[in-house]
């Protein structure tokens, strides 16, 4: 059996758990602060993270969360495996009361040689090898593991409790069958830039036909992995704890989000957890 295979159950656990708490109180008009760099931050955050931490607490493998408390470099840099949660992706869309914002949940293993104790790699020093990305107002999950394939679950609450691989076998295997011609790309629905403009200037004159869908959310990483879309640019801010779980669902569909200055894949657990920019093809 895949290793990596039994922490897929309380990472989907935990992601149903934070999906339940979102919804608890999703469309009640709930107060919004701002955190430092003046991102919302609602009551949905902060019990989805309390879900989470309670639900991957039995994995005895740390977390490194949104929300949660701001570890030093060296430190999380010396981790072996460790968890990378957003507990709420989209909380621009949650408060627009719309329904395309995630929970996200990744398992991140070292990508080679450790870092010596008391040092740091300002380029990443691990990668996502397992992910879970749950949508909780459409209920749709959307999960992965290294070696084990990525997979598409609709009306997934309702198998809730289920280990991972009945999931896996009740769920479409991605990327599902292509139902579209246009040449499609997604974009960020809160976050345009003249960058990604220009990208879709460029598709337009390789493609004969091209589709654009706005959406918000990691959930835009899981519309190409499953065939809806051929391509995500994303030329503005993202952090690590947006991508990883994507990242992990994308590479075993057979895609990956790449550096756009390397064309190397996004490496995590960089000294700054700000991603570059990146494109998921």
């Amino acid at each position: 059996m895949n290793e990596l295979l039994p922490l897929m159950d309380p990472a989907i656990a935990a992601a149903f758990a934070a999906g339940r708490e979102i919804m608890a109180v999703h469309g009640t008009g709930v107060e919004v602060t701002h955190k430092a760099d003046r991102s919302p931050l609602t009551e949905a955050d902060t019990r989805a993270h309390r879900a989470i931490n309670e639900g991957l607490a039995a994995t005895s493998i740390p977390v490194l969360s949104e929300e949660g408390r701001d570890v030093p470099v060296a430190e999380r840099q010396a981790w072996g495996r460790y968890w990378l949660v957003d507990p709420l992706d989209g909380t621009k869309e949650f408060l627009r009361k719309g329904d395309d914002f995630t929970v996200n949940i990744a398992l991140m293993a070292p990508r080679g040689a450790r870092v010596p104790a008391g040092g740091e790699d300002p380029l990443g020093t691990h990668a996502p090898v397992a992910g879970v990305l749950y949508v909780p107002a459409r209920d749709r999950l959307y999960f992965a593991w290294q070696g084990g394939g990525a997979y598409r679950l609709e009306r997934a609450a309702t198998f809730a409790g289920r280990p991972a691989y009945e999931l896996a076998a009740l769920a479409q295997r991605l990327p599902m069958p292509r139902s579209h011609e246009a040449f499609t790309i997604v974009a960020s629905r809160s976050h345009a830039s003249p960058e990604t403009e220009a990208f879709i200037r460029r598709m337009r004159e390789q493609h004969a036909t091209v589709e654009l869908v706005s959406m918000g959310s990691a959930l835009k990483i899981c519309l190409v992995a499953e065939g809806a879309a051929d391509v995500y640019p994303r030329y503005a801010p993202t952090m690590e704890w947006d991508t990883a779980a994507g990242q992990a669902i994308a590479q075993e569909a057979g895609h990956d989000l790449i550096d756009v200055t390397t064309d190397a894949p996004l490496r995590y657990n960089k000294h700054e957890l700000v991603n570059p920019w990146f494109i998921v093809q």
